[in-house]
């Protein structure tokens, strides 16, 4: 049987923080938004790149801003973690804006592509810009 202090160490180089997760996360929601909504602003102009992939991806994407939410909600509420409030409202705005774009889907649905495709950089923006909000 292994001592403490051997598993300790052996797993000591495994672990992962909730902090970690959020930083790389954050790269997953940057990314993501901005090649989503690349190609559905390309997807207005050409016919071709409108496929169910596309809705695929902006699914993920924005699904991807709901997981970066709330691992950032549980590092504050469950291990206290400081963060300043605007890092805070950029989350909150990111997640709206996520809201507001799946209740415009039919009501724009002659423009659908132009609005996820700016919606997509818009969420991109945000997430970059609270990026450089953390202490």
């Amino acid at each position: 049987m292994a001592s403490w202090r051997g598993d300790h160490r052996r797993y000591h180089r495994w672990t992962v923080t909730l902090l970690y997760v959020h930083a790389v996360w954050a790269w997953v929601v940057v990314i993501g938004n901005g090649v989503a909504g690349v190609w559905a602003l390309a997807a207005h102009w050409v016919q071709s790149l409108r496929v169910r992939a596309l809705w695929w991806s902006v699914t993920v994407v924005e699904l991807a801003i709901s997981v970066q939410v709330t691992l950032g909600a549980t590092m504050v509420g469950a291990q206290g973690a400081q963060v300043g409030s605007m890092h805070v409202v950029y989350g909150f705005v990111a997640l709206m804006t996520v809201a507001i774009l799946y209740a415009y889907r039919t009501p724009l649905a002659t423009y659908r592509y132009l609005l996820y495709g700016f919606g997509g950089l818009f969420l991109m923006g945000l997430a970059i810009r609270a990026m450089f909000l953390t202490p």
